[in-house]
């Protein structure tokens, strides 16, 4: 989860909503990623997709059946469906997200069993930590819009 943290502080030294992911195949980190939605103008380029992608490429598959998936905050009902996609085995998350979380919050979408793939789900690893990103990152947008 820690290298997780390091990527979400890459999207916070970029202007992007600090989160990170990393996939961990037989305990080796096979994918990076963190939110690049700005930068790329892709509401899509979350940091779990980019961390699937770069594992995928990695493995040369897209079935990472035998992969975690380490992430700072809860992942959304799109990063949901995509790790569903890629039948990630485990998901490890910081934050809980109440407003678009999708294994737990909001919606279940991970372990609902209404799928033929469920992923096991382990939450607040690193929570503290991964809030106090995401909290300077929203004080400094609410601090630069005018009043």
């Amino acid at each position: 989860m820690f290298a997780a943290l390091q990527e979400a502080e890459n999207a916070l030294e970029n202007n992007e909503v600090p989160v990170g992911a990393v996939v961990v195949k037989e305990n080796k980190i096979i994918g990076r990623g963190y939110n690049q939605v700005e930068k790329l103008k892709d509401a899509t380029a979350h940091a779990e997709m980019i961390a699937l992608t770069a594992a995928a490429n990695n493995i040369g598959d897209w079935r990472l059946d035998k992969c975690s998936l380490f992430v700072t905050l809860e992942p959304c009902i799109m990063c949901t469906g995509a790790l569903l996609a890629a039948r990630i085995k485990t998901l490890y998350f910081a934050a809980h997200d109440s407003k678009f979380g999708a294994c737990g919050s909001v919606y279940n979408l991970a372990e609902n069993g209404k799928t033929n793939h469920k992923v096991k789900i382990y939450s607040g690893i690193y929570n503290e930590e991964s809030k106090k990103l995401l909290n300077l990152f929203f004080t400094d947008l609410r601090n630069q819009q005018p009043s």
